[in-house]
Order: structure tokens, then C-alpha cells, then sequence
């Protein structure tokens, strides 16, 4: 075998291994955040106690992805698709690890209502619950298949996801200033429906993310017009 054909080789193995890792990463977030958010609904303080303790293999992962990133880049310089593939993978990382903080954050903000008066059931958490776990289920599947199309369709769910937010806020401050004593459980659902506010923006992130790996676009901020154009490899 040729020297370049073995080390051109040598880094799709690399490249294989770096997406196993992030597909390792994404399963358990994606475990994760089903599991706070599902004991938001239950009150399972045991599931809650659960998250917490996967989150440590997660910051775990994310560490040995930012040193095979550094590896990649420092060994062989990739170039036009490889390079975005690799930047597309240390950004999930990156993204990945804090929605497992913000789900941690979640299972933490479950364990605390137990010990407080109960909040009546919303139906705008169901919601936001669903449309969060929603957004994350599709930016991961649109990765691995390399959907552009439907990495798009995440980006434009966000807006869903702070609406709602907004109508939780409105409730739970009518709840606090009915009665008194749910003010310390509707604090903790607030913080929780700012914690998935954040997961879904991320989940945002991720769909911009596949669109660039994808197409080498940026839709960032609003970068994509009617008239924009692919840019060259």
C-alpha cells in the first residue's frame, strides 16, 4: 500500500471514529433530556437522580472529541467537505454536552419540587416538552442522514418553542399571585422551561450546523436570503 493511500485511509478511520463518538454523545443526551423532562411530568425524583449521574459520561466524550479534533486538523489538513465534517462534529460536541447540562439542570429542578407545594398541571410544559425533544429528534436524524431539508425545519420549530415559553411565564406568574405558596414550585418550572428554551436553541444550532456541512451554507443569524447562493468547496 502507498504511503498516501494508507494515511488517506488511516484518517476516514479517524473521521468514522470522531462520528462514532458524537452518535455516542448524541444517544445519551438525547436519553437524557426524554428522562428529566419525562420526570418533570411524573415527578420521578429517582429517574431525576439518574440524569445527574450520566452526565459526568458525556463531559467525558466531549473531552476525547476536542483532542481528536486537534489531532485531525494538526496531522492532515483537510480540506472543502472533510474540513466542514470535522468542524461540523467539535461544534455538536460542543452543543451536545450543554444540553446535557440544561437537562442535569432540569432533573435538578425536579428533585427541588418535591419538597414544595404542587403547581396545577400545564399543558403548555406537555407542549414545550414535546416540541423541544421534537427539535433535538430531528436535528440528530437530519446529521446522520445529511438532511438539509429537514435540518431547516428544526430551525423554524424554535420559534414554537419560545412561544410557549412566553405563554408559561404569563401562567405561572397568575399561579404565584394567586396563591402564595406555589411561588417557590412555579420559580422551579420557570427554570425549567428556560432550560428547554436553551435545549431547542441549541437543537437550532445543530440544523444550522447539518445545513453547512450539507450544503457549505451559513444560515446563522439570518444569512440565508431567497438569493443566496451556495458557496464554493
Amino acid at each position: 500500500m502507498k504511503p498516501d493511500t494508507a494515511s488517506r485511509r488511516h484518517f476516514h478511520d479517524e473521521l468514522d471514529i470522531l462520528q462514532q463518538r458524537i452518535m455516542e454523545m448524541a444517544g445519551l443526551v438525547e436519553q437524557a433530556i426524554a428522562a428529566s423532562t419525562e420526570a418533570v411530568l411524573t415527578r420521578d425524583v429517582i429517574g431525576a437522580r439518574l440524569v445527574r449521574a450520566a452526565d459526568r459520561r458525556v463531559d467525558e466524550l466531549e473531552i476525547e472529541v476536542d483532542e481528536r479534533v486537534i489531532a485531525l486538523l494538526a496531522l492532515h489538513q483537510p480540506m472543502a467537505s472533510d474540513l466542514r465534517r470535522i468542524v461540523t462534529c467539535h461544534k455538536l460536541s460542543n452543543d451536545l454536552e450543554r444540553m446535557g447540562d440544561h437537562a442535569s439542570n432540569i432533573a435538578k429542578a425536579v428533585v427541588r419540587l418535591e419538597q414544595l407545594a404542587p403547581v396545577p398541571h400545564l399543558r403548555e410544559m406537555e407542549e414545550m416538552i414535546d416540541a423541544t425533544r421534537g427539535m433535538v429528534s430531528d436535528a440528530l436524524v437530519a446529521f446522520v442522514s445529511r438532511d438539509a431539508q429537514l435540518a431547516r425545519h428544526v430551525c423554524s420549530t424554535d420559534d414554537r418553542v419560545d412561544d410557549l415559553k412566553r405563554s408559561m411565564f404569563r401562567i405561572l406568574v397568575t399561579h404565584m399571585m394567586e396563591d402564595p405558596k406555589r411561588i417557590s414550585g412555579a420559580l422551579e418550572l420557570l427554570l425549567v422551561s428556560q432550560n428547554l428554551e436553551r435545549i431547542a436553541d441549541l437543537a437550532t444550532n445543530l440544523g444550522e450546523d447539518v445545513v453547512f456541512l450539507v450544503e457549505g451554507r451559513a444560515i446563522k443569524h439570518g444569512a440565508e436570503l431567497p438569493s443566496s447562493r451556495s458557496r464554493e468547496e
